[in-house]
């Protein structure tokens, strides 16, 4: 590890205010990929601005539209306890890690990196929430914009994400043992007018909506209903833990297998 400094502003003002003073300011939520980052010199910002001091990006609420609403810096343990009215969502913050990432990592910071294996961005894209920052709201289907890429500006923070509860969902992840990162995940939830299904892990553009999968479920809402479906492995990622083929296969195992968890 390298030499740096870190702030600690107790107001989203503050926060704003550290990282709009230098192009070598970087914002920290929980940290689970920003440190490593730091130690194997990935990155080497001068000041780390640390998010999880401040209380108006915590907490879990429900607004008028019956929205979970989750502040930015809410850890994945609290959503586990506190999102009990979206159970689908809670069931997937408790795959994330071990019990020591899920006391340290935030919402906020998994969507902010967009890992190309984290859970939360198939969450987000499967339930067609909305990203709430500092400066504005941005639906997930505009929000997701390739691997460790967002529509996010420099500087700008997420303070909450607006997940619209569906009828039925469920999460099933194939997991990489050592990491627990998905080889491949699968968010399914159905809603009134229709069913979304994001993919996680699979892909070399990231989180991705199985459109034909959608559209199968939309008319009859069963693992059978997709029985058929294939996906290419041409842009699957492709390495150690599994070709492109392999994961491409995978996609329809798991999100057979969410179906059959929510229905």
């Amino acid at each position: 590890m390298y030499a740096f400094d870190i702030e600690r502003p107790t107001t989203l003002a503050d926060a704003v205010k550290l990282l709009a003073a230098s192009d070598e300011h970087q914002a920290l939520g929980g940290g689970q990929t920003l440190i490593p980052t730091l130690k194997q010199r990935l990155a080497m910002p001068e000041t780390l601005v640390s998010l999880t001091a401040i209380d108006e990006l915590k907490g879990i609420c429900q607004d008028d539209a019956g929205r979970i609403c989750i502040g930015a810096a809410t850890t994945h343990d609290e959503v586990v306890k506190g999102a009990g009215d979206y159970p689908g969502l809670a069931a997937l913050a408790g795959q994330i890690g071990d019990p020591a990432v899920r006391n340290r990592g935030t919402i906020g910071g998994s969507l902010a990196n967009n890992d190309p294996s984290a859970c939360y961005p198939a969450a987000a894209l499967g339930s067609g929430a909305t990203i709430v920052t500092n400066k504005r709201e941005i639906a997930a289907d505009d929000y997701f914009q390739g691997m460790f890429t967002t529509a996010l500006d420099e500087g700008e923070i997420i303070t909450e994400v607006k997940f619209p509860v569906p009828q039925k969902a469920a999460y099933m992840k194939f997991e990489q043992p050592a990491s627990r990162f998905a080889l491949v995940g699968a968010f399914v939830a159905q809603y009134a007018d229709g069913v979304r299904v994001a993919i996680t892990g699979a892909s070399e553009e990231g989180v991705f909506r199985w459109s034909e999968a959608e559209a199968a479920l939309g008319a009859n809402f069963s693992p059978d209903a997709i029985e058929d479906l294939t996906l290419s492995g041409d842009g699957m990622i492709a390495d150690l833990h599994g070709s492109g083929d392999y994961r491409a296969n995978l996609v329809a195992v798991m999100t057979k297998r969410a179906v059959a968890a929510a229905g």
